[in-house]
């Protein structure tokens, strides 16, 4: 029994970590649902009694911190540090909230909010992107990426001008059609395979540039659903907040790790 649990632990989620198989159907259940569980209840029990108000100042706050693992999470497919559960997906996601936890918990007890949170997350991300910098190979893929995120946030933001959407969804949006961006460049022009259970297959049967109206469909879907699911704005705030990391994160990851691989 043991080691049939053990091996099932292996196979659906120690392995891929390290091997870059990525998502199945069995962990991303599983990391669906923590995820979901994690944004409710550090909600409920983090946010609310450090009395922090959702709204763009904790959006830019906890963005250094995202910048930070999301580049080490980089560093670590290209070869400049080593692999450790710490610093794989989905670890690095709670090595960089129990980091990030301190520094909220000091600027509500100190009346410094954001500055604290802002400040560690720029330092640590800084030492990373020094990593990042010094080991980059070619910095053709960013420029790819950057060209294909600006082309859609112009779309993006010009179709903003009806306000279609509460305004911080927007931060969510221009960070999952960043991730876009990226994912289609890796993909497309570089031969990367999807990570993601269903996308894998998505991408095989249309092709990369599939995202687009994909993701758009489900932030839409995602949006609404949340607006007639979570009443509460600051809580349905901290929701948006919550889908804003999850396309950050990757939007960051990916073109840095093809900065590390690519050209040398």
């Amino acid at each position: 029994m043991l080691e049939s649990l053990v091996h099932f632990l292996h196979e659906y989620f120690i392995d891929p970590m390290y091997t870059r198989e990525g998502y199945n159907a069995v962990n991303t259940f599983v990391y669906a649902l923590l995820f979901g569980l994690g944004v409710i209840y550090s909600y409920k029990y983090i946010i609310k009694p450090l009395k922090i108000k959702v709204d763009e100042r904790l959006f830019w706050a906890v963005t250094p911190m995202v910048i930070f693992g999301s580049t080490v999470r980089a560093l670590v497919d290209g070869d400049v540090l080593e692999p450790h559960p710490l610093i794989l997906t989905p670890g690095i996601f709670f090595t960089a909230f129990l980091l990030i936890l301190p520094a909220l918990y000091a600027d509500s007890r100190l009346g410094s909010y954001p500055k604290v949170t802002v400040g560690w997350g720029t330092l640590l991300s800084l030492w990373a992107n020094y990593l990042l910098v010094t080991h980059a190979k070619s910095w053709e893929p960013y420029g790819w990426t950057l060209l294909h995120t600006a082309v859609s946030w112009a779309v993006v933001l010009l179709f903003y001008r009806f306000k279609p959407f509460e305004k911080l969804y927007l931060y969510s949006v221009l960070a999952h059609y960043f991730d876009m961006g990226s994912t289609v460049v890796a993909i497309h022009f570089y031969g990367y395979r999807e990570v993601h259970w269903i996308e894998n297959h998505l991408v095989q049967w249309f092709g990369a540039y599939f995202y687009y109206p994909w993701i758009t469909l489900i932030l839409i879907a995602v949006y609404y659903g949340l607006k007639y699911l979570v009443p509460d704005e600051e809580e349905r705030h901290y929701w948006y907040l919550a889908i804003y990391i999850l396309g950050l994160g990757p939007a960051i990851r990916d073109p840095a790790q093809m900065v590390l691989e690519i050209g040398g």
